[in-house]
């Protein structure tokens, strides 16, 4: 007799797994047994106001479905959380509010924990952090005086961002448009000393080691875009300084030996440098002095230092921006020499030259660089064509925009002929220029004049100068305070508390006082995957032992030193971890990942961890946009807030849409409407379970009665369901693991249509279904397993196996297209049917989204190999 079960009541049943797991500690991570070992990381949580919106859980969702198979099939999983909770937008909500931020971080906490634990992700939430934990940041404030000891962080006058309505310095990110963020008042540039840290001291390793870790190429190329690493040469421009009386060549001064060193990558390309230009603040430097005493008679000094001081209110992003208008201004009354032509050239200044890239002055090449290009044709400056694509009959008409092509030397004397890459070096020996690496990457700005930050752990005395924080006395707590406004000199509110700020100088025990800049929010994200390894640890950021156990070396190396083994000048062998596959959003693929990467590598030279990258794995994923293709925000009033969706639909449903709306690595349209079909494609699995074979132990939800199904005469073992359960268990497993989230469902979808086409059910083919779904909806998979008789949790079970017997059943790849484009790829069982083809791809959301309410007028099917859909 058919089985009498409720309706699938998705609040029940997750309330009800979420309080077992949580109470038989079901994803502890242990240590101390053998065997495989996966750690899998998520970005964690920043602590906004307002809790996760939809987009924020696509991340999570999928690392959830790797831990959960990667448990399945034998490893101990570490699967941790945490919470970023200081910076900017805490501290700026608590100076709008009046609450203090410490109290804002906890009610944010409470609300992130809540909203997490309630959509059934498998973390170990024994091994929760908080970056605001004074446990925490001792630890943060301990590695910063490794670097401090090291020479690696250190003090230097830099410029920043300034409101001079708000009195406060502000981040790149809080400028827009050149004017602040929250106010909209026009910004100005400060000089203000700042601490550092000398990332730039790394640039070859990071660079470089990118070769030796499994990141997505996209991602690798965002590292390497902003490291920036150039091969070239630096050549020397002599200056020399012309008479205002008449501007003449016969009247040249000739100072002693003043020269211009310039970086190019494009030696071969000196014939054609018709100009030089140097950065306004390298100008600043190297002329003002000099004007003053005479050395040089700058005709226009005037006009050159006001275009100096325009450019101190231009961010770097606003000098640099593609397709900008360009402004500059000669330097009059000195020549730059062309070390190769001889050459009297003029020396400019622009913004689009950055003092810190290179040595901050270029040589101008206009026909053969685009910026210069641009540049000279607004100021009327020579074009002299050297590299020409067509020889030896060059044609070289009036360009309309810069060749940067390779080609042959033109016009460059005894190197004509030449190919431009054999000219590079040639002409660089016959000039004396050596060559450098260069790269744009800069040292890192490594302190805020803010509250809501980890105290620098310094102490500034007149006779010793900066002196470490005794280890003993970390961690140096914030103070408690009850005004986080910034002064009105720019310096941190830490600075007006003169009980805190004033100490004894730890060596000289004088009068001295607390650094009192923070650091930024960057700092405690740069080693908080070492921190879940051992979160509880009051001696060491991270046991020797529980670090050897995750890292993936921990076999092959020797134990861990605690102190001091400098690996920084010695050959070591290049290995990732100690985690296993880190996943996160594409913004934060390049400055936070740069930075834990130095971390982490400046921690292996001194012996404290066994690897010298952080991550072996590191994947993305694409934005969840509102709905019309915009980014969520608060300020567009579009954001979607899950604990909405998770109580009208259920959090397996809404982790089955999130993994089922398109491409994982590509940004996705969220659609409310669409949900329904994740929702629905649940209940025929929880309907399918009532078609079950020879089930013993269905029973109704109170525990009532048992009743048992109706027997039907013969089971769903046939061929056709085999082979497409292997292929399903073939294809899930496939797609999990190269995060094709979206055809792993499609095809559990496939099956599930199979089953349900079947004349019965098998008890294997319906709890394989289940073992492979699990990942993805574990709520009711888990209540499901239950009503199948089974004692142990489904999260318990093994991975399915294909069948060595089935293994080779052949798969066609097949083409789907919507009026002859392409839209899809399926791959389905050899030998398909037309509906069955037709069936799978008008299941696909990347196919319906193409179809919408069209009429289907006419399918073609060239059977394994495509199926086109003609609508309206």
């Amino acid at each position: 007799m058919k089985l009498l079960m409720r309706s699938y009541d998705h609040r029940k049943i997750e309330k009800k797994w979420q309080a077992k797991w949580e109470r038989g500690k079901c994803y502890h991570a242990k240590e101390g047994a053998g065997g495989k070992k996966f750690y899998a990381l998520i970005e964690f949580p920043y602590l906004s106001g307002d809790g996760l919106h939809v987009g924020h859980i696509r991340s999570n969702t999928a690392m959830d479905i790797i831990a959960r198979k990667r448990r399945a099939e034998g490893h101990e999983v570490l699967y941790p959380i945490g919470w970023d909770g200081f910076g900017l937008p805490t501290e700026n909500y608590a100076i709008k509010t009046g609450k203090s931020p410490v109290l804002v971080t906890k009610q944010n906490t409470n609300t992130f924990r809540r909203q997490l634990k309630s959509l059934g992700f498998s973390f170990d939430w024994s091994r929760e952090i908080n970056t605001t934990d004074p446990a925490y940041y001792k630890w943060t404030q301990w590695i910063f005086l490794q670097f401090f000891k090291d020479g690696l962080a250190y003090k230097k006058k830099q410029a920043i961002n300034w409101c001079p309505k708000d009195l406060i310095g502000l981040a790149n990110e809080e400028v827009v448009d050149g004017h602040c963020e929250r106010c909209g008042t026009p910004v100005e540039k400060r000089e203000k000393e700042q601490w550092m840290l000398a990332i730039t001291k790394y640039a070859d390793r990071l660079d470089k080691d990118l070769d030796t870790v499994d990141y997505l190429e996209r991602i690798k190329i965002q590292q390497r875009n902003w490291i920036g690493r150039s091969e070239g040469t630096q050549i020397k421009f002599e200056i020399r300084s012309t008479k205002s009386e008449t501007n003449s060549k016969s009247e040249i001064q000739r100072p002693k030996q003043e020269r211009i060193e310039v970086f190019t990558t494009r030696a071969d390309t000196l014939f054609g440098a018709t100009y030089i230009v140097l950065a306004p603040e390298i100008a600043n430097e190297k002329f003002k002095s000099k004007n003053e005493k005479s050395q040089f008679k700058i005709q226009n000094w005037g006009e050159v230092e006001k275009y100096i001081e325009q450019v101190k209110k231009k961010t770097e992003i606003q000098r640099t921006e593609e397709g900008k208008e360009k402004t500059g201004v000669e330097i009059k009354g000195i020549k730059a020499i062309n070390p190769a032509t001889k050459e009297e050239i003029p020396v400019w200044i622009a913004d689009y030259v950055l003092p810190d890239y290179g040595t901050g002055a270029i040589m101008a090449v206009p026909a053969h660089d685009e910026r210069d290009f641009q540049f000279a044709k607004k100021f009327n400056l020579p074009v002299r064509i050297v590299v020409c694509p067509e020889y030896p009959a060059p044609k070289c008409p009036v360009l309309d925009r810069a060749y940067i092509g390779p080609g042959h030397l033109v016009g460059s004397g005894t190197f004509d002929g030449l190919t431009n890459e054999e000219a590079k070096k040639k002409i660089a020996k016959a000039v004396g220029a050596k060559p450098v690496i260069s790269y744009k990457l800069r040292d890192w700005v490594f302190s805020r004049q803010r509250y809501w930050g980890e105290p620098i752990p310094l102490i500034h005395c007149d006779m010793c100068g900066y002196v470490p924080v005794a280890e003993k006395d970390l961690p140096v707590k914030l103070p408690v305070v009850k005004n986080y406004k910034p002064t009105a000199t720019g310096e941190s509110p830490l600075a007006a508390i003169t009980k805190w700020v004033t100490v004894k100088c730890p060596k000289c025990k004088g009068v001295a006082r607390r650094e009192t800049d923070t650091m930024p929010n960057w700092a405690g994200s740069s080693w908080y995957y070492l921190r879940y390894l051992d979160p509880k640890n009051k001696k060491e950021f991270v046991g020797k032992e529980k670090l050897a156990y995750w890292s993936h070396s921990s076999e092959k190396l020797p134990a861990i030193p605690l102190r001091g083994i400098s690996r920084r000048e010695t050959s070591y062998k290049l290995q990732a971890g100690p985690v296993s596959w880190y996943n996160g959003g594409m913004e934060h693929t390049t400055l936070h990942l740069l930075y834990s990467r130095f971390w982490h590598k400046f921690l292996y030279d001194k012996g404290f961890v066994s690897t010298s990258e952080p991550y072996a794995k590191r994947t993305s994923n694409g934005l969840i946009l509102a709905e019309g293709g915009v980014k969520m925000s608060k300020s567009k009033g579009n954001v979607i807030n899950p604990d909405e969706i998770v109580e009208r639909y259920g959090a397996d449903t809404l982790r089955i849409y999130e993994m089922f709306m398109g491409p994982f690595d590509q940004p996705v349209v969220w659609s409310t409407e669409s949900i329904i079909g994740s929702r629905r494609f649940l209940e025929r699995v929880w309907r399918l379970g009532e078609r079950v074979t020879e089930h013993r132990a269905w029973s109704t939800e109170h525990g009532a009665q048992n009743t048992e199904h109706r027997t039907r005469s013969t089971e769903a073992t046939d061929t056709t369901v085999q082979t497409a359960l292997h292929q399903t268990i073939k294809k899930v497993s496939e797609d999990i693991e190269t995060m094709r989230f979206n055809t792993a469902i499609s095809q559990l979808m496939i099956f599930t249509n199979a089953l349900e086409k079947a004349s019965a059910v098998s008890r294997e083919a319906y709890q394989t279904l289940l073992r492979l779904l699990a990942p993805f909806a574990p709520h009711v998979t888990e209540e499901l397993w239950g009503k199948c008789g089974k004692k142990q949790s489904i999260h318990t079970e093994s991975w399915p196996v294909v069948s060595s017997a089935l293994e080779g059943t052949a798969v066609a790849t097949i083409v789907i297209q919507v009026n002859g484009k392409k839209r899809a790829i399926l791959q389905l069982k050899n030998g398909a049917t037309e509906g069955e083809v037709r069936e799978a791809a008008t299941a696909l959301p990347e196919v319906k989204k193409w179809l919408g309410e069209s009429t289907i007028r006419k399918v073609i099917h060239l059977p394994n190999k495509l199926m086109n859909i003609v609508v309206d």
